[in-house]
């Protein structure tokens, strides 16, 4: 089975696929690197405005880190596109597995986030080979789309209480929301 395969299962993208694979030193690591390309005929999206525009020029190729497997650190190579937005002029295109000007996958700033919860963060950046300052960035990136997606409404009392539950200062923390229910009526009532 290729990686490319693997990938097409779990990172799908539309508008991009998959062309080839490729050992190759990556800031004195042997890595895997996947080229990625756009379909054809498949127009940019403007990252201003999120419509379509065509394709003003390329910009250099760009590694984006993402998942490891089997211990090698695994890039995306792609070479973005310029859009020529009619709303927005000439802007860079809107990638589906990045965020801005982020050169690490979303998925895998996910993945290390989620491993930051289990361990320091400094295990993590040493165990996946990334500096702190990347573990962080994804920590950060996670707690920001939790803020921006998060709904309070309804909420309308918070409780806070701590116990403590060993010799010491050894505590827990219990918060509890009430949120406003009215009550449902039968529709034959």
């Amino acid at each position: 089975m290729r990686i490319r395969t693997v990938l097409n299962q779990e990172y799908s993208f539309k508008r991009f696929v998959y062309t080839k694979e490729r050992f190759e030193e990556v800031n004195g690591k042997k890595s895997v690197v996947i080229d990625v390309k756009p379909r054809k005929n498949s127009n940019p999206i403007c990252s201003g405005c999120g419509h379509p525009g065509s394709t003003y020029d390329h910009l250099a190729e760009r590694l984006f880190m993402h998942i490891p497997l089997w211990g090698f650190m695994v890039y995306l190579a792609y070479v973005m596109r310029r859009v020529s937005c009619d709303s927005c002029g000439i802007k860079v295109e809107q990638l589906p597995w990045a965020s801005g000007k982020s050169r690490s996958t979303n998925a895998f700033k996910l993945y290390l986030s989620r491993w930051a919860k289990r361990l320091s963060w400094q295990e993590v950046s040493q165990v996946f080979k990334v500096s702190w300052d990347t573990v962080f960035d994804s920590v950060r990136w996670v707690v920001e789309y939790g803020l921006s997606c998060r709904d309070l409404s309804g909420i309308e009392a918070i409780g806070v209480d701590e116990i403590q539950y060993q010799k010491g200062h050894k505590y827990l923390t219990l918060v509890r929301s009430e949120e406003h229910t009215s009550e449902l009526q039968s529709p034959d009532h």
